[in-house]
């Protein structure tokens, strides 16, 4: 099951973090077809969030058919966005192994994240010049 965190210094509000969240989750297979989202009351009291904003990132997946509410039993995930990642676990496994060797190096998160942008940044540059 996937376990929600807020970031409060994103730019994006609280139902679009969630939101985020699930798609990221589904993206590398943490949640599946089936699986069963965390019921609004928990995420809200964890969160120390309105249950309104949780609804409605729960609404907005629904909307995008990632997801289905049955009333009385939860909100479930309906489709998933994984299939686009072929070789998924040697990936994740990969990209371990660099973070580790990041930490080594003597960088923090926003290191990691800057460096991440700024290389997918340039990457697509790249990729557009050569398009061109």
């Amino acid at each position: 099951m996937i376990e929600f965190v807020l970031d409060g210094r994103s730019r994006l509000t609280t139902y679009a973090q969630l939101v985020r969240q699930v798609k990221q989750a589904l993206r590398v297979g943490l949640l599946t077809p089936g699986d069963q989202l965390p019921r609004v009351r928990e995420v809200a009291r964890s969160l120390a969030i309105n249950p309104n904003t949780v609804l409605k990132a729960y609404r907005e997946l629904e909307l995008e058919g990632l997801a289905e509410g049955r009333p009385g039993v939860g909100t479930f995930v309906r489709a998933t966005l994984g299939d686009r990642l072929a070789g998924r676990q040697e990936l994740r496994d990969g990209l371990a192994a660099w973070l580790g060797a990041a930490r080594d190096a003597g960088l923090d998160d926003e290191d990691v994240l800057a460096l991440v942008e700024t290389t997918m940044r340039m990457t697509r540059q790249a990729g557009a010049l050569r398009e061109s």
